[in-house]
């Protein structure tokens, strides 16, 4: 069992040791790998200068209701909080790919090795004999095939 004076030996060595890491761990992530987004909010300022008065149109066409508050803020905000997502999607970073690219990855619904459907490729008529021909052509039309089948074997129905 740890004693109140052991805990209070060991904790500022554990607090230095997190504060050490911390910074390694600064220096790191100031270069984020390439692709990544920046943080919301934190990249370079893109696109063009936008107002109050876009916002105040934009959201007539989305039918949103902003204050003016709300539309002042936004606009001063624009260009470095979603102007960046934008510019990920339309920018001069953006590369064009091959109509004939196969994609990177293809979605499979078959786990492993599991194998799905018949192991034999053949299909199998029952034995059981169809019944009398009806007397409706409806009922005929919308028998099953594997019956009709049978009718045409016993020549009970011709395939015209």
């Amino acid at each position: 069992m740890k004693t109140r004076r052991q805990f209070l030996m060991k904790a500022p060595i554990g607090f230095f040791a997190a504060a050490a890491v911390g910074r390694i761990g600064e220096a790191t992530a100031e270069t984020p790998p390439p692709g990544a987004p920046p943080t919301f909010g934190t990249a370079p300022p893109v696109g063009p200068e936008v107002t109050a008065t876009t916002f105040a149109e934009a959201s007539k066409l989305a039918q949103v209701n902003m204050t003016a508050s709300e539309r002042e803020m936004a606009a001063k905000s624009w260009r470095t909080s979603m102007a960046p997502m934008l510019e990920r999607r339309t920018g001069p970073r953006k590369i064009s790919l091959e109509k004939n690219l196969a994609p990177a990855t293809q979605w499979n619904p078959v786990l492993g090795a599991t194998k799905v459907g018949p192991t034999r490729n053949r299909f199998v008529r029952t034995k059981s004999l169809p019944g009398p021909l009806p007397a409706r052509d409806d009922d005929i039309a919308f028998a099953p095939v594997a019956i009709l089948s049978r009718w045409i074997e016993n020549k009970t129905l011709s395939s015209e």
